[in-house]
């Protein structure tokens, strides 16, 4: 609707109290309500089914934003959430609804979505592939440090704030995790050392950073600081070791930058080992301080286990890995004899890619440091061609010229690997006008209570 056709109609109050019901999720994990006069109201806390009196917060010209005051009559999948900070913390905005509902919604989720944006109503979608235990399955930790009333408080941001709030057990980390946390925030006290202020830019600990290696019970601590200069570094490396025994490697990141960017170009191995080996199925790859890895890697197996019986490569195949990382999806589904080429604009992960190739033994690889859109028109211009190509791009999607290098190509299979439902509409639709039709969709839960989904798009070539 317009504008003016919003200003027309009669909008709630800032501070206004209305009864409304609860008839979806946004895209946040939010409750979406209509007024009587059909203005959205997106209500952090609510669930579709609820009945709930909320109070206007903020009014805009599409939508407002509301708090839940009193529920009237809960939805029937509403539970207790069994993390205490459940409705404090920003991680996890699903701790209230109960699993099966959420993995049925991130379902329909990602249908509504080829629907909606790609218009793509008859592909089919399966099944979504949920945990069975669906807690302490992170293994990374980005933990904010700051001074809360004078105390050293080591957790998670509020919700939509950079207010910190103390996380003692946060329920889908690693418990590793939880125990690195709770020694560093002790050892920040019992040594002194200074907690970053974001307003003044002063202090020298802003974040931790924990890394853990499921397969092995290992971990990686990094502490993130705003200086390089590091006097006690001795001592905190004697403390974690001694207090957490299952730490392999110490690492100092240095960030002297302002801003909300976490991690800093340069790292620091303060002892120990410079990265942590984890293991995937019938695979293992090497995690630096600062690579991309799937944060649930559980969950990383079943995608890895979809993209492999969608690729089934073979001998002589040449498979393409777009946005390849450290390169492990191309890894894992590569068999002997076929030809990995993969392509990643972040440098460090392309040295780590090189890396993994050599560890699992795939001989005939190549990794190239570069933008996707940049590199593949090249490939494809000096004569290259591809048979399978392996998508896994940001969440903002592919950009329409790797799209177009990858048609150029001419694959006789496209496995689109995505974390954002629209995007992957988008670029679905916009493959099938270049003759790929997308035979299924697989959604993968990786990130359990909260509203983010992975799925896996399998396409072949219109005239095959």
């Amino acid at each position: 609707m317009s504008r003016k056709g919003a200003l027309a109609r009669q909008l709630p109050a800032e501070g206004e109290r209305l009864e409304v019901s609860i008839v979806d999720l946004n895209h946040d994990g939010e409750g979406v309500a209509k007024t009587a006069d059909g203005f959205v109201l997106f209500v952090p806390g609510a669930l579709p089914g609820d009945r709930a009196v909320v109070e206007v917060r903020r009014v805009r010209a599409r939508y407002g934003e509301a708090e839940i005051v009193r529920l009237v009559d809960p939805a029937a999948h509403r539970v207790q959430p069994a993390c205490p900070v459940a409705g404090e913390c920003g991680g996890c905005a699903l701790q209230h609804l109960a699993y099966p509902a959420e993995l049925a919604w991130k379902e329909e989720r990602v249908r509504q979505a080829l629907v909606r944006v790609g218009r793509l109503a008859n592909v089919p979608v399966q099944p979504i592939l949920g945990m069975d235990r669906p807690h302490a399955y992170r293994n990374k930790a980005q933990y904010p440090v700051r001074k809360n009333d004078g105390k050293t408080v080591v957790g998670f941001y509020r919700r939509k704030s950079h207010e910190v709030v103390a996380a003692d057990d946060c329920l889908i980390q690693h418990p590793l995790a939880v125990k690195v946390a709770e020694v560093a925030k002790e050892l920040i006290d019992d040594m002194g050392l200074s907690v970053y202020d974001e307003t003044s830019h002063q202090g020298f600990v802003r974040h931790l950073v924990v890394r853990v290696s499921f397969s092995r019970e290992e971990c990686m601590a990094i502490l993130v600081t705003r200086e390089r200069h590091f006097p006690e570094a001795d001592t905190w490396v004697e403390a974690m070791r001694r207090r957490v025994p299952e730490i392999v490697s110490l690492v100092q990141n240095v960030n002297p930058r302002q801003g909300n960017v976490i991690l800093g170009d340069e790292s620091i191995v303060l002892w120990g080992a410079h990265h942590l080996i984890e293991s995937i199925g019938h695979r293992e790859f090497l995690i630096s301080p600062t690579s991309f890895f799937q944060v649930n890697p559980v969950q990383a197996k079943e995608l890895y286990d979809v993209v492999r019986q969608d690729a089934a490569v073979g001998p002589g195949d040449v498979v393409w890995d777009v946005y390849c990382g450290t390169g492990t999806i191309g890894i894992y589904v590569a068999t002997e004899g076929v030809r990995l080429r993969g392509v990643e604009k972040v440098a460090a992960a392309v040295e780590d890619a090189w890396r993994n190739a050599r560890l699992n033994g795939i001989d005939d690889a190549h990794f190239e440091q570069g933008d996707a859109e940049t590199a593949l028109p090249k490939w494809v211009a000096r004569g290259e061609r591809a048979d399978v190509a392996i998508l896994d791009p940001p969440r903002s999607g592919s950009d329409p010229k790797t799209l177009a290098a990858i048609v150029k190509a001419a694959p006789r299979k496209i496995v689109y690997v995505s974390c954002n439902p629209a995007t992957l509409a988008r670029d679905l639709a916009y493959l099938a006008t270049k003759g790929y039709r997308t035979i299924k969709v697989q959604p993968v839960d990786m990130f359990p209570r909260t509203p983010h989904v992975e799925a896996v798009a399998l396409l072949l070539p219109i005239s095959g």
